[in-house]
């Protein structure tokens, strides 16, 4: 079995609902407290044991790719006047023995499309996908890490994080039915895209982190367009149901939706009590 090594960013949405901040700024640099986004998931993929971290880029992301480049001239200052603290936070931006690489995202075709933009470099290997949207705050092992573990457990397969939503709530993701829904991982028998509440196989829906095996490819590849007219990873993920390998896991942590203002600003809020402030 191989291991992930490899995890996929999709960052070229452009982030309206935060528009007037976002127009200039990605929504992906927003930052909780005072780290963006996109930094609490690199650090999660990280803390997973992830080496290559792969961007899928559009327009307006060039702040994401300055972020985690070297700024000479700021460490030049830094160092300068002494303000070693500031340097070595400068310097821990980027973690260390990990790999970043850029892809641009030709047309805003979905989810599915942006995850299919980076088959030339995933290959043949299974990957994790991180929607940094969702901010998952753990106390062990990181989120994505969890659904490492999981697959390993289960020798294989694709694994989708999954929590309980309020039933009224399910029209909002992408809603799993599973064989065991008592068990912390079991094997996923119908996935539906945002579902009306009446309609919903459950109230377990799918979370911003995926472990997914190669063959998500040619099931993204073949799968015909969607609702909004875009490829959607849940229909390339439902398609692939038959062969028995994917899995939900709940995981354990207390997920922030940041995609949302309330989110965002109940995420700012948990950051800042833990670094200390005062609220």
């Amino acid at each position: 079995m191989k291991p992930v090594r490899k995890v996929v960013f999709p960052v070229a949405g452009l982030g309206t609902r935060f528009l007037p901040a976002t127009k200039a700024m990605p929504k992906e640099m927003l930052p909780v407290v005072d780290k963006p986004l996109i930094q609490y998931a690199v650090e999660e993929a990280a803390a997973a044991g992830v080496t290559d971290m792969i961007f899928i880029t559009g327009r307006y992301k060039r702040s994401i790719e300055d972020h985690f480049d070297k700024s000479p001239e700021l460490e030049s200052d830094l160092a300068a006047k002494g303000k070693t603290a500031l340097l070595d936070l400068v310097h821990s931006i980027t973690p260390a023995g990990v790999n970043f690489i850029y892809i641009r995202q030709p047309e805003p075709l979905g989810l599915g499309h942006a995850v299919l933009c980076a088959r030339p470099v995933v290959g043949d290997e299974p990957f994790g996908v991180i929607l940094a949207d969702d901010l998952i705050y753990t106390t062990g092992r990181p989120a994505l890490g969890q659904l490492i573990d999981a697959r390993a457990g289960q020798g294989g397969g694709s694994v989708l994080a999954v929590q309980d939503v309020p039933h009224e709530e399910t029209n909002k993701y992408g809603i799993v039915d599973v064989q065991d829904p008592m068990q912390s991982t079991s094997c996923v028998r119908a996935i539906v895209e945002k579902p009306d509440p009446a309609q919903a196989p459950s109230d377990l829906a799918v979370i911003g982190r995926y472990v997914l095996e190669p063959e998500i490819f040619d099931a993204l590849q073949s799968v015909e367009r969607g609702v909004g007219g875009e490829i959607q990873l849940t229909d390339a993920i439902a398609a692939l149901l038959p062969q028995g390998r994917t899995w939900a896991h709940r995981f354990e942590g207390r997920r922030f939706d940041c995609g949302s203002k309330q989110g965002f600003l109940t995420a700012t809020a948990h950051y800042a009590r833990l670094a200390g402030y005062e609220i």
